[in-house]
């Protein structure tokens, strides 16, 4: 948030009293101030007091304190006024009450939230993002997380409070609704910690606290770690997509990292008249509904284990002959022989095709 604001409202209160009034930051940095003179001096060593005053009024070194509304148990302002006694304590509630008006107004128009959510929009043209992101402090070169949480409920909306609980550093994190009930996280991270497993960890968090007589309530899908300000976008676009992929193949699972999409995610963005034309030239005998459902099971067991014939029949409690047999009659129905890997590929991905297709209401 811009000093100026403050240092305005600052201005407009020393024509009507004393006392010396100003604001402090998040590091104890007076960035606004009555007394021009002190504006820049840091005052590091009150930090903890503010933050452990969780809020109330308190007076330490002959000054008193109060922080400005915020996320959390670290505040991001703080109005103190010189002096200890009923004046001045009377003095720092009203400078308090009017910079929090002042702040509120300035937040609901330039607020790092809006700035953030105007990036991840594409609302903000990528000169304009450093310029605003100076004046913001919001750095722009460290790696974030970038994760969408939707509810599995349609129509309802995920608890945005509940997720800024969880994360409540509001400098670093931040916690956006967005459009019809999502809400997106984006999580500072290190050098160290932006890695997929350090996603999956976060995005796994966050689905396991929402859990409900444990059953999931939301799925929260993944981008890819944003090393700058302007991949946000693309890592928020990622993570809306690993929701929607995951919708159609990925159906048990709740966490859905981009990354991990495999194959899905290039049949998910294929034309639905190429997909249908590819079933089309791969089941040129029969559709593949001509399957029934016992035989498209043993399909399946047959891809979870790794085209092995001994251990799927192992998994199904059948004679290796039983499933030797059904595979012979698939080869029969459809031209593919699913002991080939070439063969085996083509039916997998025709499977997903079908399976995607099937989720746009098209039947193939």
């Amino acid at each position: 948030m811009s000093g100026r604001i403050f240092q305005n409202v600052v201005l407009q209160l020393k024509d009507n009293t004393d006392r010396t009034i100003g604001v402090i930051d998040s590091e104890g940095v007076i960035i606004a101030c009555s007394e021009l003179s002190m504006i820049g001096q840091r005052w590091a060593e009150y930090v903890p007091a503010v933050n452990g005053a969780a809020g109330a009024m308190f007076c330490t070194d002959g000054k008193t304190f109060k922080a400005l509304n915020g996320w959390g148990f670290q505040y991001d302002y703080t109005v103190f006024v010189y002096g200890d006694n009923e004046i001045s304590k009377t003095v720092c509630s009203l400078a308090t009450v009017t910079l929090n008006a002042a702040k509120a107004y300035y937040e609901e128009k330039h607020d790092r939230g809006s700035f953030i959510k105007d990036i991840i929009s594409d609302n903000i043209m990528l000169g304009d993002i450093y310029v605003r992101a100076k004046e913001l402090r919001v750095a722009a070169d460290v790696s974030r997380g970038v994760f969408v949480i939707r509810s599995l409920k349609k129509g309802e909306s995920v608890p945005t409070e509940a997720i800024q609980t969880l994360f409540p550093d509001r400098r670093n994190d931040f916690v956006l609704s967005i459009g019809e009930g999502d809400v997106v996280l984006i999580r500072q991270l290190t050098e160290a910690t932006a890695t997929s497993k350090e996603l999956n960890r976060i995005a796994g968090f966050i689905e396991e606290t929402l859990r409900v007589n444990g059953s999931s309530t939301v799925v929260v899908g993944i981008g890819t770690a944003a090393q700058h300000l302007r991949d946000l976008a693309k890592s928020y676009k990622e993570a809306q997509i690993a929701i929607e992929v995951g919708k159609v193949f990925d159906t048990e699972k709740y966490v859905i990292n981009y990354e991990n999409l495999g194959i899905g995610r290039l049949i998910y963005q294929l034309p639905t008249t190429l997909c249908e034309m590819f079933l089309q030239e791969v089941f040129k005998k029969n559709p593949i509904d001509a399957l029934d459902k016992e035989t498209l099971f043993t399909i399946h067991k047959f891809f979870e284990n790794n085209l092995n014939v001994s251990e799927t029949a192992r998994k199904l409690f059948v004679h290796r002959n039983t499933l030797v047999y059904r595979l012979e009659k698939i080869k029969k129905l459809t031209g593919l022989d699913l002991r080939e890997f070439d063969d085996a590929i083509t039916f997998k991905v025709a499977l997903m095709v079908k399976k995607y297709l099937t989720s746009r209401g098209i039947e193939a």
